[in-house]
């Protein structure tokens, strides 16, 4: 069966929706197409792991998981995935979400940057952090569908996305020398990705 593409990229309610208008207001679109392909790779990853995520959620959480690294919204003082999951919160206040689901949002960003989230333990946390795993470092390909990430990609270019990332986790590994994203940028893997996902959009079957 044929990918239906856009139908996997749309916003599940309003909420959602005004999430997406938001990380493209404040975002490159280099990192809103990522967004997007996150949230992609997180739906089919939970449809095949048989998970029964919190789709609106999901959604707020992965448009807004990178905010954080964006200039209006990077904080000198905390963490990237800190500030975007504080972004993140307040947004779910601002659309009428109460405090404890406002909270989750937060909880979520913040946990995808976790070297592995169990998903006993936060669904959406797992689901966000394996997505962008993928998505950044090239991490998993097996997990999917060839043709899905083919299709994906292709409605959703990658465009400079490797590159300006890199630089910007590796700016903020400079100013925060003990956060996670200095551990990313320590591992090597955002640039890896970018080379991974070379090879895997020139030939899908040499990596499945």
């Amino acid at each position: 069966m044929t990918l239906d593409v856009d139908a996997l990229l749309a916003p599940p309610s309003p909420v959602a929706a005004r999430a997406l208008d938001v990380v493209r207001a404040w975002s490159s679109p280099a990192l809103v197409n990522h967004c997007l392909r996150s949230w992609a790779w997180a739906v089919l990853l939970a449809e095949s792991e048989g998970h029964e995520p919190d789709r609106e959620l999901l959604f707020v959480a992965t448009m807004l998981h990178d905010l954080g690294v964006t200039p209006s919204f990077d904080a000198h003082a905390v963490p990237f995935e800190e500030a975007g999951g504080a972004v993140g919160s307040v947004f779910a206040r601002g659309a009428g979400w109460d405090a404890l689901r406002a909270r989750r949002v937060g909880e979520v960003i913040e946990r995808h940057m976790w070297t592995s989230v169990d998903p006993a333990l936060d669904v959406e946390g797992h689901l966000l952090e394996v997505a962008t795993s993928l998505d950044v470092s090239g991490a998993g390909f097996s997990r999917w569908k060839a043709s899905d990430l083919g299709a994906v990609t292709a409605a959703v270019p990658r465009l400079d996305f490797s590159e300006a990332f890199h630089g910007l986790v590796h700016e903020q590994a400079g100013r925060k020398p003990s956060s996670s994203a200095a551990r990313l940028d320590g591992s090597g893997n955002v640039a890896a990705g970018g080379t991974r996902w070379r090879s895997f959009l020139d030939n899908p079957s040499a990596i499945h």
